[in-house]
């Protein structure tokens, strides 16, 4: 039984409808606005503000226009709430305690759903509570059951969810699989096979721009997703979900063993911090097609003793021209060319660092003492010689960044700019 007088309840008319896919049957926003003003205009009703939102109710404190609606309550704004039904305001104990304790400061005077009210008396208190409990149960055993069908969807060998680059989902009498894609996946196995035979990101990213590869979206493949399609069993067979690995019933596009490949020729034998490798003339040599600054990068091959050689290349970073032709270089050949041009380095004895000028006078000094005829001023040629031949990565680094000449890329070839 109602205490107060309807005509000194001011009510706020709030809608909410959740944009998740378990309320999606819920009546829509502007229906349940119709109909509560509908009943308000039949029953006389003081609907002095109108609030909606799209938004799940099932955790507390989350919707912003409910928070600004207990704020109102507090303020005095209104003192009824006009809604569709109880699990429009909560459907957790967080936001259900809140209008419970305004109720008992006489700040909400009244709750009017569609065919029920809720003021401040013990009996009516308590139905509400049991009402929204309710709908929080139901939220609570939806999520359990929605959790035990996927479990049993992957147990059957069927991924939730869309299918990789190279399938495409597909409905089949209520099932709901992944089949090839006819135009994609030969493209998708003939990117393992390059992967496998020692293609790197970068060229296979670039062989995909190159044939028109695309996304379903019609975008272009990025590097990451490049290497995200290397790293995913889906494509041998199997598939990752929840952290669990399952064996799918889709048509595999490769075998294990082209996968595993790809894996041992993605892994390296020391994972180095990015930034950390020391390639001592990526600072020093620019590409000679564009401009772009030339950068290192090593190549691991594996040995049938499970060893592994490692290779250093230089390549055009492309910054400026991303489609730049120019080749790799192995590290080996630029240092050949470097002995060819040594006579035209040279350096700025007084910007020169502390520490390579040490170096340079100590190496004199060594050649001085096994042959008396040595010329000291051909100290710094006769250095850089030995370090390109011999020297550390950080001896030839230190060299190259204090030499006054640039030098550039070409073809295979170093040159003077």
């Amino acid at each position: 039984m109602m205490e107060n007088n309807i005509t000194d309840i001011k009510y706020c008319l709030y809608a909410r409808k959740s944009s998740e896919q378990d309320e999606r049957q819920a009546m829509s926003i502007d229906s349940q606005l119709n109909e509560m003003l509908e009943m308000a205009k039949r029953d006389n009703l003081h609907v002095v503000d109108i609030k909606k939102e799209s938004h799940s109710a099932k955790q507390s404190g989350q919707r912003p226009v409910f928070n600004e609606l207990i704020k109102d309550l507090r303020e005095d704004k209104f003192n009824g709430i006009l809604t569709w039904a109880p699990d429009r305001l909560s459907r957790n104990a967080g936001d259900l305690g809140s209008l419970v304790d305004l109720m008992d400061i006489d700040k909400l005077q009244q709750i009017r759903t569609y065919g029920q009210s809720f003021s401040n008396s013990p009996n009516e208190k308590f139905l509400l509570m049991i009402l929204c409990s309710q709908a929080k149960l139901e939220n609570d055993n939806k999520s359990i059951n929605v959790k035990r069908g996927i479990r049993a969807k992957c147990e059957q060998g069927i991924r939730p969810g869309p299918s990789p680059l190279g399938y495409y989902n597909r409905s089949f009498n209520g099932i709901k699989d992944s089949i090839p894609d006819p135009e994609r996946a030969p493209i998708v196995t003939e990117m393992f096979e390059r992967a496998a035979q020692g293609q790197s990101g970068r060229h296979l990213k670039h062989w995909l721009d190159e044939i028109g590869f695309r996304t379903r979206r019609d975008k272009y493949v990025t590097l990451s997703q490049i290497f995200e399609m290397l790293n995913n069993p889906f494509y041998y067979g199997d598939f990752i979900f929840g952290g669990t690995l399952y064996k799918g019933i889709h048509e595999p596009l490769i075998t294990k063993a082209l996968f595993d490949q790809v894996q041992e020729q993605r892994v390296l034998p020391q994972k180095a911090k990015w930034g950390s490798k020391d390639f001592p003339f990526k600072r020093f040599l620019s590409c000679y097609s564009c401009g772009s600054s030339i950068v290192g990068e090593e190549k691991f091959k594996k040995l049938k003793n499970g060893k592994f050689n490692r290779h250093v290349y230089y390549h055009c970073s492309r910054a400026i021209d991303y489609s730049c032709k120019e080749p790799y270089v192995k590290e080996a050949v630029i240092i050949e060319d470097l002995l060819r041009l040594v006579d035209k380095l040279a350096i700025n004895r007084s910007d020169c660092e502390p520490g390579l000028l040490v170096a340079i006078n100590k190496y004199s000094n060594m050649m001085l003492a096994a042959d008396p005829r040595y010329k000291q001023q051909e100290a710094f040629h006769g250095y850089a010689r030995y370090v390109l031949q011999k020297g550390t990565d950080f001896e030839r680094t230190r060299l190259v960044r204090n030499l006054k000449v640039k030098l550039t890329l070409h073809n295979y070839s170093v040159s003077s700019c």
